[in-house]
């Protein structure tokens, strides 16, 4: 009988085949101008994953398509991704009609949805990471910025669909616990052009509130700013504030119709710290040297490198291994260390002020010392140990 070899059994061999992952970020409609930031920081943290050598020898491959800022063609692109891509992560949506396309997908087939934008809470799944902002990180932190230093006569104006009108719900109690009035509230379409703002600017100087709260977005927020400056207002008696109004518009619109006014973010490009700098050096480097970051760029540049970091400790990317190895683990992020709660699957963030200057950036007014806990539900809701620089609000 011939000696049998103790080594002829199949040796295992460590799975090098790449990491496909879905991208859905729109690259045409209304709201391609943000979403191209969000595929260019998804697409930049792919290049430097696979520059240090992939996850674990793996390459990462995005597998990425066109929605064109329509609900329904994300719904159709998730299904395609996950059953003819075999995908089990996607990494899209800006609008909250399109995170909600593809909710019911995910959940369906099991699947994980990494969303990289500021969103009006008051949402939980099992099947998705959120990574921008909830509304106890930047909506509470903008009310009472605007009260105490404007007045608390409010008007409100926004885009017409679910996010807008969940926004402007939260933003009249926090006006109103404050002692505040909301004198109005309006949506147009997402279509909105100067002509659709300019019966809305004159009821705004009809009414005179102390600063106008804007849910504006997409190609329709450059016209909000340009018929505001039309109209003569003064962003020094009646500023706009926005949780949706970043670098991206600030271009957009011009920087001269955008000087002034606030946004409340987790993170602006001129954010002063060794990280943020650095991570600007890189991508000035991959992508060019006039290019912009924003709140939603960051947020899709380090939710990716989150998934890499869990996905290398746990070996796979399938749901069941991967969100515990995700979930309460710290990454140095541009705008500070932050954490994915373990039970809301909400982001540790750091909520910031700025006020767009002439040179397209925004000063930052306020911050928080200490990153926010996640309350999407705003059971209770802390301003993060607010220090500030008023100075700035007289140059």
């Amino acid at each position: 009988m011939a000696p049998t070899c103790p080594f002829s059994e199949e040796i295992a061999v460590s799975d090098k085949s790449p990491v496909k992952v879905g991208v859905l970020f729109s690259e045409t409609g209304v709201t391609a101008p943000i979403e191209t930031t969000q595929l260019c920081g998804t697409l930049f943290a792919i290049h430097e994953i696979n520059a240090a050598g992939g996850i674990d020898g793996r390459e990462l491959v995005p597998v990425r398509y066109d929605p064109r800022s329509e609900p329904s063609e994300y719904q159709a692109l998730a299904e395609r991704l996950i059953l003819q891509d075999k995908v089990n992560v996607i990494f899209g949506c800006y609008m909250s009609s399109t995170r909600k396309a593809v909710l019911p997908v995910v959940e369906k087939w099991n699947r994980l949805l990494f969303y990289p934008t500021l969103y009006e809470g008051f949402e939980f799944s099992n099947n998705v990471i959120y990574t921008g902002a909830a509304p106890n990180q930047n909506s509470v932190q903008l009310a009472d910025f605007m009260t105490s230093n404007f007045g608390s006569r409010a008007y409100l104006v926004g885009s017409d669909y679910i996010y807008p009108v969940e926004s402007n719900r939260i933003m009249k109690d926090l006006v109103r616990q404050r002692g505040g009035t909301i004198l109005a509230e309006c949506y147009l379409p997402l279509t909105a052009g100067v002509d659709d703002f300019l019966p809305v600017i004159r009821d705004i100087k009809k009414r005179d509130p102390s600063f106008i709260f804007s849910t504006v977005v997409g190609e329709s927020t450059r016209h909000l700013y340009r018929a505001y400056a039309q109209a003569g207002l003064n962003p020094r008696e009646v500023p706009i504030a926005s949780l949706t109004t970043c670098e991206v518009e600030v271009e957009g619109m011009g920087a001269e119709y955008a000087v002034g006014h606030f946004t409340a973010a987790p993170y602006f490009q001129s954010i002063a710290s060794e990280t943020n700098h650095a991570v600007l050096k890189r991508y000035r480097e991959f992508a060019g040297a006039d290019v912009l970051t924003n709140m939603c760029w960051e947020a899709a540049y380090f939710q990716m490198h989150m998934f890499a970091n869990a996905m290398r400790e746990c070996g796979t990317d399938e749901l069941g291994a991967l969100v515990p190895g995700l979930v309460g683990v710290d990454y140095q992020a541009p705008q500070g260390r932050v954490r994915i709660d373990p039970v809301n699957h909400h982001t540790c963030l750091y909520p910031r002020i700025g006020r767009a200057n002439s040179k397209g950036q925004f000063t930052i007014v306020r911050e928080a010392l200490r990153p926010v806990h996640p309350d999407p539900y705003l059971v209770s809701y802390s301003l993060g140990d607010w220090t500030t620089r008023l100075d700035t609000l007289d140059t």
